[in-house]
């Protein structure tokens, strides 16, 4: 078993030193990524937070959209987080015209479905495969409005008016989360994470 997989943290926005912190604090060392030359050194991505459309812009002008969707669709891991969440979903309920995501999820999102920033949130939630609770930090956070039946759904809100909405998948080697566990100091998640990218090595990259 590799002991400590690289895992990029794509470096175009968001919280890129967090997410850094956490996969190292999880078993894996984290790089950042931002030319083409670097992700193919990498075994797996995070995508962090940000604007999900200013997000696939600045990919773009990196000239990472058509590699990260190579190495995605060749069946890298990768994990998003918020805006993250967004750029791996194959469809947007609301997209702006232009906007493009990577793909590799076969969910439907929708962009700030919780509002605006004075509408951010945490709460504790259940997370399948992580034991106890999660705490979850929304801010301006997607949902995934639908979900295929080969998409496992692994954590939904709780409590309040969006009870019962999804905020946490995975398919295969993709995760994906609507919120932030990279600024809560607790790890979990991302060790979540680097556990896929161990089996996915010892797998042989299938």
């Amino acid at each position: 078993m590799t002991a400590q997989p690289t895992i990029g943290v794509l470096a175009v926005q968001g919280d890129v030193r967090e997410h850094l912190h956490a996969v190292q604090q999880a078993g894996a060392q984290g790089t950042t990524v931002r030319r083409p030359r670097e992700l193919a050194e990498v075994d797996a991505l995070i995508i962090p937070g940000g604007e999900s459309t200013t997000m696939d812009k600045l990919v773009r002008a990196f000239d990472l959209h058509g590699p990260l969707r190579e190495r995605l669709a060749a069946g890298m891991p990768a994990y998003g987080s918020c805006a993250g969440m967004i750029m791996l979903a194959d469809r947007i309920a609301d997209a702006r015209p232009d906007q493009q995501t990577l793909g590799g999820l076969d969910i439907t999102v929708r962009r700030n479905a919780f509002g605006r920033q004075v509408d951010s949130f945490e709460e504790d939630i259940h997370f399948a495969g992580v034991d106890g609770t999660v705490r979850a930090i929304f801010i301006r956070a997607p949902w995934v409005e639908e979900a295929s039946e080969s998409v496992e759904v692994l954590a939904r809100v709780e409590e309040g008016p969006a009870a019962g909405r999804i905020v946490a998948v995975r398919q295969g080697p993709l995760l994906a989360t609507s919120f932030h566990p990279e600024v809560s100091g607790d790890h979990r998640v991302h060790g979540l994470f680097v556990e896929i990218v161990r089996n996915y090595l010892v797998e042989g990259k299938q």
